[in-house]
């Protein structure tokens, strides 16, 4: 299906600021060189300009990109994190918050725990 991201095995937020002009292309080229990981992986790319009112997403599918465009109208924006040249794995939950205008970071929320046995 054209754009099911929910199939997608990681989640990842490019920090700082992105280039909200960059198309297909050159997202892959600042994941691949800049990152180091592989577009086309079944990860979602997130990508946030320096204004916060408009993301891309980036998905491989088995014969090509997605490439999604949200921008928010209002006055809202999203709360991205801004380490520059910083890449950060998500849970759905993380970003379910970062969509709805929320800290990654919620200091209240549960957080998983790893088991190494």
């Amino acid at each position: 299906m054209l754009g099911d991201i929910s199939v997608a095995d990681e989640i990842y937020v490019v920090c700082g600021y992105t280039d909200m002009r960059k198309s297909i292309d050159g997202l892959c080229a600042l994941v691949q060189d800049q990152l180091k990981l592989d577009p086309f992986s079944s990860s979602l790319y997130l990508f946030c300009g320096k204004r916060r009112d408009r993301i891309k997403a980036l998905f491989w599918e088995k014969d090509g990109f997605v490439l999604l465009y949200k921008r928010l109208t209002g006055t809202g924006n999203y709360k991205w994190p801004r380490n520059q040249l910083e890449v950060r794995n998500l849970t759905w939950k993380e970003f379910s918050w970062l969509l709805d205008g929320l800290e990654i970071d919620q200091p209240k929320a549960i957080k998983p725990t790893t088991f190494s046995g």
